[in-house]
């Protein structure tokens, strides 16, 4: 099977994640993010992941591609109860960190954006949705700020570190993807607790953090 991705995208890691924690061999294809004419060419519309299974076919959207796997040998591993508050916590924290996160995926070196006519694209589009680039990234010691008091809050949410509610279950593909995203804001701090999930979690799905484009 292939995985159409882009680095940076979160909804891609949550795709990239079952195939780590399952050890089940992908190929992942990372797309420019200027390239419209690929995807739309497999499912009608700019949009990723996309996986294309063994029989050639396509399919779109994280979730679909990560229940899709996790039940392709009839044994799903995502099998624990969900927390709502897990849910509660990333609608509240996702609501201010793209933030923080867009203005530096556009200055990081993921493969999505190796020409600049990609990156280009990424910054007008982003910008056009959240403003400035420049001005979020002035705010960011404030942004930080609020960042790590919701991170306590987590802290007090996370069961173990090898999975967030003590079992693998839908809440670790929605959290540890906004996690990983974070590990490219230079000066942030997370609860031990937090830090130690987040590490765990890279290694069982074989999703490498982004500690090397820090900013």
């Amino acid at each position: 099977m292939k995985l159409f991705i882009y680095d940076h995208c979160p909804f891609c890691v949550k795709a990239r994640m079952i195939f780590g924690l399952k050890n089940l061999p992908v190929r992942l294809v990372t797309l420019l993010n200027d390239d419209e004419a690929t995807p739309v060419g497999m499912i009608g519309k700019k949009m990723a992941p996309i996986l294309q299974k063994d029989d050639g076919s396509y399919l779109p959207e994280s979730m679909d591609i990560v229940r899709y796997v996790d039940n392709l040998d009839g044994k799903p591993l995502l099998t624990g109860k969900t927390n709502p508050a897990i849910a509660d916590w990333l609608q509240r924290v996702g609501g201010y960190s793209i933030n923080l996160l867009l203005p530096r995926f556009a200055n990081a070196d993921f493969e999505e954006f190796a020409t600049d006519s990609a990156r280009q694209y990424f910054s007008d589009k982003k910008q056009a949705s959240i403003g400035d680039f420049s001005e979020h990234l002035a705010d960011s010691a404030d942004l930080i700020a609020q960042l790590e008091d919701d991170l306590q809050t987590l802290s007090g949410l996370v069961v173990s570190a090898d999975a967030v509610n003590g079992t693998l279950s839908e809440d670790d593909i929605h959290l540890f993807p906004l996690l990983r995203s974070l590990s490219i804001v230079a000066g942030l701090t997370l609860p031990e607790n937090v830090e130690a999930y987040r590490n765990r979690m890279a290694q069982r799905s074989d999703v490498p953090l982004l500690f090397d484009m820090e900013q």
